[in-house]
């Protein structure tokens, strides 16, 4: 014989807690279908042909071994790299770039600017990646290459930041990881000259770092301000991408 079926059935015992919800394992755009972007794909490749062209002219004036060495001009290399993939991404629909390593392209390519802008492009003798000793007249191969790596590229750059990608990508913390490459770069630059004789006008590629002219006080501390305004340049950059505007909803 079965038991009987009692008439009052005690309450369940109350959750403590909502349930946790599993990561579901179907992609995002199984539910949203991605968009291509050719408007966006066109002007990442013209961008990285600009990288592309002005980097390649630098080379063929100048020495490579030498014209390789600016900062300018790999940061222009790594500038045409990144947005030939963003563009073969906005093309075909895929993900976009980390923003780390997008945020730091930006940051290169800008502080290039920058400091070519107001620390270089007027000095006396001329800044110069080929070692002229002559200012580049207008329209030049050499002056033409200095726009391009200090002025177009870095403009184009600051342009897909502002119009073509989505507000809120970059984050203070990747900011302390962008400054890994100029330091590099700045052993790289203090330690060149020491494979160079002390004549040789090419030991030192900028006037701010030149050891001889200066001492090593004077040069690290020149180092430690240009550091400084890097990673304040950094910070500028993640608190304009926090305020501004979201030019577009899609993923770019």
């Amino acid at each position: 014989m079965t038991a009987p079926i009692p008439r009052d059935i005690p309450d369940l015992p109350a959750v403590p807690r909502p349930p946790l919800l599993l990561p579901s394992p179907v992609p995002a755009t199984a539910v949203v279908a991605p968009v291509r972007r050719p408007v966006v794909a066109l002007f990442r490749l013209l961008t990285a042909l600009a990288a592309a062209a002005g980097v390649a002219l630098e080379v063929l004036l100048g020495a490579p071994a030498r014209t390789l060495s600016y900062f300018s001009v790999q940061a222009n290399i790594l500038l045409a790299i990144v947005m030939l993939m963003s563009a073969s991404r906005a093309w075909r629909a895929r993900r976009p770039l980390p923003s780390g390593v997008t945020g730091a392209t930006l940051l290169y390519v800008v502080i290039a600017a920058v400091v070519y802008h107001l620390l270089l492009a007027h000095t006396t003798p001329p800044f110069s990646m080929t070692g002229a000793t002559t200012v580049p007249q207008r329209w030049h191969g050499s002056w033409a290459t200095l726009q391009i790596l200090h002025t177009l590229t870095p403009v184009a750059a600051l342009l897909d930041w502002l119009l073509l990608t989505p507000a809120a990508r970059l984050h203070l913390r990747q900011t302390a990881t962008w400054l890994l490459y100029p330091l590099v770069y700045l052993v790289f630059c203090l330690s060149r000259p020491a494979f160079f004789t002390p004549s040789n006008p090419a030991r030192y590629l900028y006037p701010f770092l030149d050891v001889a002219a200066h001492g090593y006080r004077s040069t690290l501390a020149n180092a430690l301000l240009l550091g400084l305004a890097i990673y304040a340049l950094a910070v500028l950059l993640v608190a304009v991408d926090h305020t501004r505007p979201t030019p577009v909803r899609r993923r770019v």
